[in-house]
């Protein structure tokens, strides 16, 4: 196959996949949106989002935060959602659509390199090998046999063992070694994963050993780390997780969040539990909508997780000592969180000792929801801490004690909290303390104040305020022919090397006029679809995006006002290239022939030779 034909193959299979994706659906599932006129919005999972800034674009097929410039079309979305190359991204969608690609070898250059398998698709494929080999360990006679006999004592259902992938490592140094020599793969990759550790002679041996497998999966279904749990109670530690790696991050992953995401999304609720059998024992008894923590405590990461998908979250503790500690931990994790959270804790409505044990019961199921209607309010349980250690102690203890309480809250994010909210918050704090409001009230806008002005290296990027975005009348121009292409027909000879690639600043606006211009030399509408579908950049996608949905806004959908916001948009360009009065060479083709009469010169080759792409020369040439 030609590199010609090849890429007339490869961008068709793109177009396939795009025009098969509804984008709304892709994203949905990752993030609960909500409608908002032609539109949809929802959290933007690229930064620290309080507020709904990012919107889904239905009948342009595109996404694009108005905060962080984030945006693009299906493929983009997946590639910087999942950290997919641009062939697994494309990979995926098909498989989604049921699209057969092209069949399709990776060249050397940009355009091959993307096909060439990753370190994280490495990874990834290693963990689903393992994941296969831990599977049909749990089946075989003799090497699964401790492994089921845990499953059936612990009441785990055959499909809940399917649903979640159960397996088994073998009670062998070199079980899973073994079966990836005979199959003659890379070491390298199950080694990164964590799957492998290092022997003091070069070689590796198995980290899982006689354990009952859980694989974690991401949103989508990857396998990206495992928990194990030991079979002889004389091992320790009693759970074994995967290390962390480049595929996976604990703070920000869930176990059976893929399983429970579509319940969440739909009932709007999440139930966090401690454990993997828990959220097992959950799913068993209909709690659908349970994920469970690694082995950590709640992190904000998991927060962030959760907060895009549902719009109250459950937390579900033991009801011993350390979950009353994990619970209050769990608290000061979502305190700025814009989501309902209530606590949940198992005691003093029953004696189990977990979820697991409950479930197991006769009645469990009822049991729980009993639990799940006494869950508390967290502002609750924070105030009744700070009431308990300010009792019965001196002026001087208790002042101390509500300075370090308020203090804590400022860096927790309390001026990110939402104004009612932050009222109630004041007034319980005054009550407590035993201070008037308004005390309390300047007390916490200095410490917010001196908060603010720390030093700008103590700030995470995702705290960092968005930089204004500022597009210029040729942006504009651009972007209203991507909304309206049939306005190419009313530039005047002269106004057409405005919207030359050759005219426009170096970076992503010329990126993006310089795919406009090979669309137009194939005589195709430069919807932002196409445009899109032409980029590989992703600076160049996000302004194209940006500058679309921006011009869209303006002119609210109505073609009369874009009519009119092109016109005007026009005149400024043209005056300002009066002023500048750039040299006739800048807007001129190397070979001297402007873009203007590429264009006729292309028209002129499609009369002759029709409208078969492997017959035009590729523009530029």
């Amino acid at each position: 196959m030609t590199t010609l034909t090849r890429t007339a193959a490869f961008n068709d299979d793109k177009r396939r996949v795009l025009e098969a994706t509804d984008i709304v659906r892709l994203i949905g599932e990752q993030i609960a949106l909500r409608p908002k006129g032609r539109e949809l919005v929802g959290l933007c999972p690229f930064h620290n989002d309080h507020t709904p800034s990012m919107c889904v674009v239905p009948h342009k097929q595109i996404f694009h935060c108005f905060s962080c410039g984030a945006g693009g079309d299906a493929l983009r979305f997946v590639m910087d959602y999942h950290k997919m190359s641009f062939r697994e991204a494309l990979q995926h969608l098909a498989d989604r659509a049921g699209i057969r690609l092209t069949p399709w070898r990776a060249s050397p250059g940009p355009a091959g390199g993307e096909g060439d398998q990753t370190p994280r698709s490495a990874m990834l494929g290693a963990n689903q090998t393992a994941c296969d080999f831990f599977r049909a360990i749990l089946q075989h006679e003799e090497h699964g046999r401790a492994a089921r006999e845990v499953i059936e004592r612990r009441g785990i259902a055959p499909e809940m063992v399917e649903a979640f992938g159960l397996g088994a490592a073998p009670d062998k140094w070199d079980g899973l070694l073994l079966t990836v020599q005979k199959k003659g793969l890379d070491p390298a990759p199950f080694r990164a994963a964590g799957l492998f550790k290092a022997r003091d002679d070069g070689g590796v041996y198995d980290a899982f050993r006689n354990r009952l497998m859980f694989p974690i999966h991401d949103q989508i279904g990857r396998v990206v780390g495992f928990g194990g749990r030991r079979i002889r109670e004389e091992d320790d530690p009693k759970y074994l997780n995967s290390a962390e790696s480049a595929v996976f991050d604990k703070g920000t992953t869930l176990y059976a969040l893929h399983q429970a995401a579509q319940t969440i999304r739909t009932s709007r609720r999440a139930v966090v539990v401690e454990g993997y059998m828990d959220a097992i024992a959950c799913h068993q008894a209909g709690v659908r909508n349970a994920v469970a923590t690694l082995g950590t405590a709640l992190t904000v990461g998991n927060a962030r997780v959760l907060r895009r998908l549902c719009d109250t979250v459950v937390l579900l503790f033991d009801g011993d000592e350390a979950g009353m500690k994990a619970a209050e931990r769990a608290v000061e994790v979502f305190f700025a969180e814009p989501i309902d959270v209530r606590i949940a804790t198992l005691a003093p409505h029953t004696d189990a000792k977990d979820p697991d044990e409950l479930l197991r019961r006769e009645g469990g199921r009822e049991a729980l929801e009993r639990v799940f209607a006494a869950a508390a309010d967290p502002l609750d349980l924070l105030f009744a801490r700070v009431r308990s250690a300010t009792q019965g102690r001196g002026l001087a203890a208790r002042s101390r004690t509500i300075d370090e309480f308020t203090t804590r809250l400022v860096a927790l994010g309390l001026s990110t909290v939402e104004p009612v909210r932050y009222q109630l918050i004041v007034r319980r704090i005054a009550e407590v303390a035993g201070v008037d409001y308004e005390t309390i009230g300047q007390s916490l806008r200095q410490k917010i104040t001196r908060h603010r002005a720390r030093p700008a290296a103590e700030s995470t990027g995702a705290d960092a305020p968005a930089q204004p975005f500022r597009a210029d009348a040729q942006a504009h121009l651009l972007a209203c022919l991507m909304c309206h292409p049939d306005l190419w027909n009313r530039l005047k000879d002269e106004e057409w090397e405005l919207l030359s690639p050759e005219s426009m600043a170096e970076g992503p606006a010329r990126e993006v006029a310089r795919a406009m211009a090979d669309i137009r030399l194939h005589e195709e509408p430069t919807t932002l679809g196409a445009v899109l579908a032409a980029l590989d950049d992703a600076e160049a996608q996000r302004f194209a995006t940006r500058i679309s949905t921006m011009v869209d806004h303006l002119t609210g959908g109505d073609p009369s006002r874009l009519v009119a916001h092109f016109a005007e948009r026009l005149r400024e360009a043209m005056l300002q290239r009066t002023i500048r009065r750039p040299s006739r060479a800048a807007a001129e083709r190397p070979d001297g022939e402007s873009w203007m009469q590429a264009v006729l010169r292309q028209r002129e080759l499609r009369a002759a030779v029709g409208h078969d792409p492997t017959r035009l020369p590729r523009p530029g040439g």
